[in-house]
């Protein structure tokens, strides 16, 4: 049974940001699902088509309401079409999951200005919204989801622009033990008032008593027939071996050099059969489907959060130097002690931490951070993880941080822009949405973003996986060479059945 309710359940701090925010949005203090009738929500949308009459443009109208426990995967997968745009984010340890499908909205940008381009879309579009029901529910409201790719600009047929956004129609979200439901419509003055009425009416009875029977369970395929190196067999080491012979002579310090394997399979691969996997394979990670409505999803298992503000604060991590995990207790133990002494990953990471420090510093921020890093263990490598928070002035936007901390050297370099110059030259692929900021920003002005990472670009039977490895002075082109192809076979073990 669907449950209604507008107490507040957040902190002092975030009650202060929501109040901000939403003073750019329209929030009429009636609820058209309160009163559980057609007649009423048809009347509302009557005064959203007159508030779009007098605004002289659609006004978004968002309608969020509390229900009984859903499981945002498990509605993707009743509902999903292969023709229509989604986002699915799902970190299990962290308690929350989101999916969203279909399009009210939605925005592309391109160039070095991209994310202050979708900052200004987004204020325009609040100013033209109209929310409703609890908004203090953590999901609740039009939520804005990116999809960015690694460069400015996109190449030539890629799949995804290199920025964009979308507010679906539909958006289901949990939190801990709350779970919301949004609907998203763009009404305009002559908006066909009575089929919007029905369309929402009978999403507000799904989601109140949602029916899973629909759902099409799919299983990830075979093992691939063919893995096709992009840029051919070496390829990697030499472009490895020719970075280190730039960095000895000083052009710069670090980059990060990625690969691409085309994996065909006999089957085809499909979105929902590799989620169910990752987020059980990886519940630390961000298991992540961005799909582009075409039948091409970005899907992934991402260690690595980029930036999450939410109460006036913000999250970020330096994530960089890597070992494997051990057969053994005794074994593991070793690599990870190994990885904390290792002078080569400590200056890799050392160099991260340094970065984020210097891209924010314009902002006055005091960083809070660990002096030594932590490891951070997932179920095939190690990592050293240093968290860093701050709180943030009221004018800083997330995407303020975002533009300043894409690319980390964690997957770019160091100093950036000759690292991300020697990238481009030595690379053999265009990278798309891998390593690139995706995430979502709320009516708040919150939001989160993770690193595109572990990541593989679905089409029909095929599937290109990427993985990279940071390059700094005392790698070795094997050995890093080594690393990708333990991230590789952890993608495909997520990919298909052994």
């Amino acid at each position: 049974m669907t449950r209604l309710t507008d107490q507040c359940r957040t902190c002092h701090s975030e009650r202060s940001e929501k109040s901000r925010a939403i003073s750019r949005m329209k929030t009429p203090p009636v609820n058209p699902t309160g009163s559980a009738t057609p007649e009423a929500l048809g009347a509302f949308f009557a005064q959203c088509a007159a508030e779009a009459r007098t605004a002289g443009r659609p006004q978004l109208v968002s309608i969020s309401v509390v229900v009984d426990n859903l499981d945002p995967l498990a509605v993707l997968e009743s509902i999903f079409e292969p023709g229509e745009p989604h986002f699915y984010a799902e970190r299990p340890a962290q308690g929350f999951g989101v999916a969203g499908a279909e399009v009210a909205v939605e925005f592309t940008a391109q160039g070095a200005r991209r994310f202050a381009d979708a900052k200004a879309f987004i204020a325009a579009t609040l100013a033209n919204t109209i929310a409703v029901g609890p908004l203090a529910e953590p999901f609740a409201g039009p939520h804005f989801f990116f999809a960015a790719g690694f460069a400015d600009e996109a190449a030539p047929g890629a799949a995804f622009p290199s920025l964009r956004l979308f507010v679906p129609r539909w958006q289901v979200a949990r939190m801990g033990d709350s779970t919301v439901a949004v609907a998203n419509v763009l009404v305009a003055a002559d908006a066909p008032l009575e089929m919007l009425t029905a369309r929402i009416w009978r999403a507000h009875a799904k989601f109140g008593a949602f029916d899973y029977s629909r759902a099409k369970q799919k299983d990830r395929p075979s093992a691939p027939r063919m893995a096709e190196e992009i840029g051919g067999s070496g390829s990697y080491q030499r472009a490895v071996a020719q970075a280190l012979t730039e960095i000895a002579r000083g052009d710069y310090q670090k980059v990060v050099l990625a690969r691409a394997l085309r994996y065909t399979t006999t089957e085809e691969f499909h979105p929902m059969g590799v989620l169910n996997h990752l987020r059980q394979r990886y519940p630390d990670c961000y298991s992540f489907s961005i799909a582009n409505g075409k039948g091409q999803s970005f899907i992934g298992a991402s260690p690595e959060r980029l930036v999450r503000v939410a109460g006036g604060r913000m999250h970020t991590a330096a994530l960089a130097g890597s070992a494997p995990r051990g057969q053994s207790a005794s074994e593991d133990a070793a690599f990870a002690q190994g990885l904390l002494h290792s002078e080569k990953d400590l200056r890799e990471h050392r160099l991260v931490l340094d970065s984020i420090a210097g891209r924010l510093a314009d902002l006055g921020l005091q960083l809070e951070h660990a002096t030594q890093p932590r490891l951070l263990g997932l179920a095939n490598v190690h990592h050293l993880h240093t968290p860093v928070s701050a709180s943030l002035p009221a004018e800083a936007h997330i995407l303020d941080l975002v533009a300043r901390l894409h690319p980390t050297p964690a997957v770019g370099g160091a100093p950036q822009e000759p690292a991300l110059a020697a990238m481009r030259r030595l690379e053999t692929f265009p990278r798309g949405l891998y390593a690139g900021p995706q995430g979502w920003v709320d009516h708040r002005g919150g939001g989160e973003f993770f690193v595109g990472l572990r990541s593989a670009l679905i089409d029909g039977r095929t599937a290109t996986a990427y993985a990279g490895a940071g390059i700094v002075a005392g790698s070795e082109p094997e050995k890093e060479f080594a690393e990708t192809e333990l991230k590789f076979k952890a993608l495909l073990e997520a990919l298909t059945q052994s």
